[in-house]
């Protein structure tokens, strides 16, 4: 049976643009028929990708790199390797597996101090590949251990084969985790192992404008004080976060080693209750963590708690939003279990003191019940 690992979290953000729309405001959704303050899937993915390096939670050869400029990854690796101008043979290896590249003008180098500008034209793929930094070191040796063959043109059946290998390779765990997409080569593609819904907020929000002005430090006589004036979007939420793990899938992705594929769990775990988007924060600051988190380890299916707050809590004076919707939340989870005789299991942290059922107390042993509980079932 298929093992899933779930996380819910409750977290209230102060005045914040953590997630914004093309036209800079903060994102939001309808939901139950109000306005809910939203931050994306891809933004939490993102804030989690992050987390794993800036916490030191995976090395770098555990991890990928999704970027257009694997040619320019892997000029610099195969100059290191003592082999100059090798752009030519990099765009045949991926020309041999189906990736195409395309070339754009560089403006950014100059010759020298009082040359002209340098047009170099750098090639990039089409679109964003998703790669594990072990795949790029191993292309860069492939490359040139065919290099002259390569550099002709050419290609063979040893070389396309190797090359394939390389690129079809999920050993980096946030591919295994999220996935990858590849239009040209669908066979390469990667089922992604973790699901990250959208966060709303519990409750209806509305925007607000925050009009500034940023002053001059050295005016005239006859200028104004304010050399720029704009406005901001911005809302404050408490959001309710949910993701899922396939932890067989997560094990599948990363080639039968069950061992990382449980490392990368945790990591995502931790990451995920800790990383906090960046959008605005040089404005706003909210840097604020969860006051509720719940792990839960099962084998039935999926189960998001999200229709807890279809209605939209409120705050009152007995009560805030945070603990109102933790409450809310115990009270939907256990009219699910009992309406549908699932046993969800769910492990505790809660900062709130809403939730009437037992609360670890700290991060630290929530995941270490749930690292005892996968160990114990594998």
């Amino acid at each position: 049976m298929t093992q899933f690992v779930e996380l819910h979290i409750i977290q209230n953000f102060a005045p914040s643009c953590l997630n914004r729309d093309d036209t800079g405001a903060p994102k939001d959704a309808m939901f139950g028929g109000y306005r809910r303050s939203r931050i994306s899937s891809q933004c939490l993915k993102r804030a989690s990708r992050l987390a794993f390096t800036s916490l030191g939670l995976l090395n770098k050869d555990e991890l990928g790199i999704r970027t257009r400029n694997v040619v320019a990854l892997l000029v610099e690796k195969l100059k290191d390797k003592g082999i100059d101008a090798p752009q030519k043979a990099i765009e045949q290896a991926l020309a041999i597996v189906e990736l195409k590249v395309k070339s754009k003008q560089d403006k950014g180098f100059l010759a020298d101090d009082d040359g002209p500008a340098n047009k170099e034209a750098v090639s990039q793929t089409e679109y964003l590949l998703f790669l594990s930094n072990t795949c790029i070191d191993e292309l860069a040796g492939v490359i040139q251990a065919h290099y002259e063959l390569l550099e002709s043109g050419k290609s063979s059946r040893e070389a396309k084969k190797a090359i394939d290998d390389c690129i079809g390779s999920a050993s980096a765990v946030d591919v295994a985790l999220f996935g990858r997409m590849l239009a040209d080569r669908k066979e390469l593609n990667v089922d992604a192992a973790a699901q990250v819904a959208h966060a709303i907020s519990t409750h209806r929000v509305d925007r607000e404008s925050d009009f500034f002005t940023a002053v001059d430090d050295w005016t005239e006589d006859d200028e104004a004080d304010a050399g720029m004036l704009g406005t901001v979007e911005f809302n404050s939420s408490c959001q309710y976060r949910y993701a899922v793990v396939n932890q067989d899938q997560l094990s599948r992705n990363l080639g039968g080693d069950d061992l990382l594929a449980r490392k990368g769990l945790l990591a995502f775990l931790r990451a995920a209750i800790m990383a906090i988007p960046s959008g605005r924060q040089n404005t706003f600051a909210a840097h604020n963590l969860p006051a509720f988190i719940g792990i839960a380890i099962h084998n039935s299916q999926p189960i998001s708690l999200a229709n807890a707050f279809e209605q939209p809590v409120r705050a009152d004076t007995k009560q805030s939003l945070t603990a109102a919707s933790v409450a809310r939340l115990e009270t939907h989870a256990n009219q699910l279990s009992q309406a549908f005789g699932l046993d969800l299991g769910l492990k505790v942290l809660d900062l709130s003191g809403a939730w009437k059922g037992e609360s670890l107390a700290s991060m630290e042993a929530l995941l270490a019940q749930v690292e005892a509980e996968l160990e114990a079932v594998a």
